[in-house]
């Protein structure tokens, strides 16, 4: 029987296929944090004499084996199991008898499935931000490889003035150090109890919640029992907001790749290892993997709108349309985390060109600095620009290539200590290590 189901009450096959939808497929994903939770409960129900010590005992005996079971690859949801909160209750049942049953005194199906949204939420997120570490270290060291690597700077796609390679991969090192504040942001909102607030409306038992937040290493509680079913879709679009600005990061720097290694411009190039051919031009050197990476990275930022759509006009309290969230919100990671894998393993590989701006074409990114020569001679910014224009108009322009930018985050100053320490503080607000030492003490 299903945890809602009652006796003699059956649902039609075409509506049971309906509403179930993917979300067993969905809940696999699920398990570990399922049982998790079970353990935190049945530790508090003890507490308040709802299981006994012996009961209680037999029950984190099975729930670990369990666990054990989904750590190893061998827990499945059985056909006609509806969710993996049935499936783990069921097992418990046949294991413990009467014992199994008494797993649900004080919780319903809601705030289980909201627990297990947030411990996978918590999970994945911390995951990503050590994905996104790994590719913030990859470009620091690469910023401090090239630091004396000329590249063209554009705006418009017109040539600017002077940058380098390691103003370039500190760009985007940087970029990724705001991104793990947002992480760290939607980790903090996903690192709050639910549990305890039933279906939307609390329980009669003397539940202890507070007992359960530590526990299960949670930062604090939703405190407000219709609020925590309210956090249901906010804690998936803040989630997904966080991982379509790394997303969004990522596209971009894979537009870079993909312009830089053209021809055309010919700054960068990927070995043959990290390119395609094609059928019928013999030459061609594709960058397939950063135009992928584009593409993938593209489709991560349309997420948080799907969030949007299916809460669009949903009143308070508790409906089954979430239930679709689990279908955007889950897959995402995957997809997050092999892009950022791939970005790492791209970056590695990347061929950079030097002595780019040795190249007559790129005489005019220094005429910024031979109005800047001229200023410091004493003539007035406005005039010794006009000077100089009318030296590039009149063709007896000579640039001046001797750069020399000392202020921070410059060409001569990359500042690449500073974007570290940016780094360093937005992983350390995650508290991740708290988190970590209650799940440890929760299985072993």
């Amino acid at each position: 029987m299903k945890l809602w189901q009652k006796e003699g009450v059956t649902t039609a096959e075409q509506i049971e296929r309906f509403t179930v939808g993917r979300d067993r497929e969905m809940d696999l994903h699920l398990a570990p944090f399922d049982v998790l939770g079970n353990l935190a409960h049945a530790h508090m129900l003890q507490t308040i004499g709802l299981i006994s010590t012996d009961e209680l005992s037999l029950m984190t005996d099975e729930l670990k084996k369990i666990y054990r079971q989904i750590d190893a690859g061998q827990f499945t949801i059985e056909a006609g199991v509806e969710d993996v909160h049935s499936q783990v209750e069921l097992m418990l049942t046949r294991a413990l008898g009467d014992v199994g049953k008494k797993i649900h005194s004080g919780r319903s199906r809601n705030d289980q499935v909201l627990v297990d949204l947030k411990l996978f939420t918590r999970d994945r997120l911390w995951r990503v931000a050590e994905a996104t570490k790994r590719v913030f270290d990859r470009l620091i060291g690469r910023s401090e490889q090239h630091r004396h690597d000329l590249l063209p700077g554009y705006t418009h796609l017109q040539i600017a003035m002077p940058s380098s390679f390691g103003l370039w991969f500190g760009a985007y090192a940087e970029a990724l150090a705001d991104d793990m504040f947002m992480l760290q942001t939607a980790y903090r909102l996903s690192n709050r109890n639910p549990l305890g607030s039933g279906a939307g409306y609390g329980s009669s038992f003397p539940l202890n919640r507070t007992l359960t937040t530590e526990l299960l290493g949670f930062e604090g509680m939703h405190v407000n029992v219709v609020y925590a079913q309210m956090s249901r879709g906010k804690t998936e679009q803040t989630a997904l907001t966080a991982l379509a600005a790394v997303a969004a990061t990522l596209s971009r720097m894979a537009m870079d790749v993909c312009l830089y290694s053209s021809q055309n411009f010919g700054f960068l190039s990927l070995p043959d290892a990290l390119t395609t051919g094609s059928s019928i031009m013999p030459h061609k050197k594709n960058p397939d993997v950063a135009e992928l990476l584009r593409a993938k990275t593209n489709r991560l930022k349309a997420l948080p709108m799907e969030v949007t759509l299916v809460m669009s006009n949903l009143p308070s309290g508790y409906h089954r349309d979430m239930q679709l969230l689990k279908e955007i919100l889950m897959p995402a990671f995957d997809e997050i985390l092999d892009c950022l894998d791939i970005t790492d393993f791209m970056l590695e590989h990347l061929q950079v060109k030097s002595n780019l701006l040795d190249d007559a074409r790129y005489d005019l990114l220094f005429s910024v600095e031979r109005v800047n020569e001229l200023v410091l001679q004493g003539v007035p910014f406005r005039e010794a620009y006009q000077t100089v224009g009318r030296e590039i108009a009149e063709h007896t322009y000579q640039p001046p290539r001797e750069l020399n930018h000392t202020h921070e985050g410059s060409i001569g100053n990359l500042g690449n200590e500073l974007i570290t320490t940016h780094m360093e503080q937005a992983v350390a607000g995650f508290g991740s290590e708290v988190t970590q030492q209650a799940i440890r003490q929760l299985v072993h």
